[in-house]
């Protein structure tokens, strides 16, 4: 079973230019939590509790700066993985003012963790 968690918006600074850092950007989040069948009981000691999920998610953007998507959405996994009782995880971290040569709606990097 999934738990589905999409568009969590989050300010931060991150990025690889020193501007992006200075001054910040929103980031959105996207994550796919596969809880253990035990979740079917309707009890949230059997499940993963969202609002954990959003904590872990803010002590890992706010504790250091990353400069790469794919870093960001690394470490998220992999502290999501350490920290509840999932079957995996998989993490998007979507970009939606990435400024390119061309229009583009957002840069993204996904990871998952079994």
């Amino acid at each position: 079973m999934t738990v589905e968690l999409a568009g969590l918006e989050l300010f931060g600074h991150h990025g690889l230019e020193e501007e992006e850092r200075r001054a910040g950007q929103l980031f959105l989040y996207d994550l796919w939590l596969d809880v253990p069948d035990a979740a079917l009981s309707d009890r949230i000691e059997d499940t993963v509790d969202y609002r954990a999920v959003v904590a872990c998610l803010r002590e890992v953007s706010e504790g250091r700066q990353f400069h790469l998507l794919e870093a960001r959405a690394a470490a998220l996994a992999d502290a999501i993985r350490e920290r509840f009782d999932l079957e995996r995880v998989r993490v998007r971290v979507r970009k939606p003012e990435v400024e390119l040569e061309l229009a583009c709606e957002y840069a993204a990097a996904t990871v998952e963790r079994s």
